[in-house]
């Protein structure tokens, strides 16, 4: 049974407000499914979205942080049963034809949909979803524990999968919100030195109690670097503050990498001499590889790179988003339905 509507937080506008309202479910189209969700994780790339001055439609629902079961089946759809467990990214669709998509980086098709920002999300009770990007889940994880690593973990893992490191070496974390904390534990487990540093105190303690080898004020941290360390081999910056990238930058050491996957809408000017001169290497990082979403879900089986969460009804979806804005959240804020 389709339910004729479902209740879903909703951004009105550009630059709108946040509501939580009632919005039309369709029936499944050609290789769609519809899920009933179970928990959805909050992410600061809905806060991104949110401050855009143009979107590609509105009003839209947020979110990207899903898990729920398969309910309905469209015509044509392979792989999953009603009944199944299924995982909602930021990724909705790509074309699968082009160069990227037929090389496992999908994720950076130009001709890709996201859920919560060109398609509806998941902060609904039912979505409908394309289904051949649908991942997976294993029924062991809850459904609340297993919605951040969508995007969170995702991410974190990705970029330190970028970063190429070998055990042994540093890495320094900028933002230690829902990125940073699972960081952390992934950093740890592949055997790396780690510097924690944000500005939130709260945050910092509870880096230190991940396993953090050092937990640093953002303000010159990357001095402090240079100091004990001689300077990181790499720095990923989990958040789009252009003062966190800054003093990542200036926290690497010769010939080091610096990794972004924060969004903003936010400038930085390249430091082009200190670049060229030390043979700094500067990547982005999105999402990551089918198998690194994979591998996260089984190290969270594990033990390894298990959120902190704390659970809500979607009915204070949006004074959550207000508190991410204040930067007031611990973790990860996850809606469950």
């Amino acid at each position: 049974m389709i339910p004729s509507h479902t209740t879903a937080a909703v951004l009105t506008a550009p630059r709108g407000t946040i509501a939580v309202a009632s919005v039309p479910v369709a029936a499944p189209g050609a290789g769609e499914v519809l899920v009933r969700m179970e928990a959805c994780g909050l992410c600061h790339s809905d806060l991104f979205v949110a401050s855009l001055e143009k979107l590609p439609r509105v009003p839209i629902v947020l979110g990207h942080e899903g898990i729920g079961r398969v309910e309905v089946l469209g015509s044509g759809v392979a792989g999953f049963a009603v009944g199944d467990r299924a995982g909602i990214t930021f990724l909705a669709s790509t074309c699968g034809a082009c160069e990227l998509c037929l090389t496992g980086r999908e994720r950076f098709c130009p001709r890709q949909l996201n859920f919560g920002y060109t398609v509806d999300g998941a902060l609904a009770a039912y979505v409908v979803v394309p289904a051949p990007l649908l991942f997976r889940v294993p029924d062991a994880l809850p459904a609340a524990d297993a919605a951040p690593l969508c995007c969170a973990g995702w991410t974190a893992y990705g970029a330190l999968r970028e970063a190429a490191l070998r055990p042994g070496q540093s890495v320094a974390l900028f933002g230690m919100g829902g990125l940073g904390h699972l960081a952390i534990q992934y950093a740890r487990h592949l055997g790396l030195r780690v510097a924690a540093v944000d500005v939130s105190e709260s945050k910092l303690e509870m880096a230190r109690s991940l396993g953090a080898d050092l937990a640093l004020a953002a303000e010159n941290a990357g001095r402090t670097l240079q100091k004990q360390w001689g300077g990181a081999d790499a720095a990923i910056v989990l958040t789009g503050s252009p003062a966190a990238i800054q003093q990542a930058f200036r926290s690497l050491k010769r010939t080091g990498t610096l990794i972004t996957s924060g969004l903003s809408t936010n400038q930085y000017e390249l430091p082009i001499v200190d670049t060229v001169l030390k043979g700094i290497s500067i990547r982005g990082s999105y999402l990551g590889t089918r198998a690194d979403l994979e591998e996260v879900f089984r190290l969270a089986q594990s033990g390894v790179g298990r959120a902190h969460i704390e659970t809500h009804p979607l009915d204070q979806a949006p004074e959550l988003f207000e508190m991410m804005r204040r930067g007031e959240i611990l973790g990860r804020a996850v809606v469950v339905f």
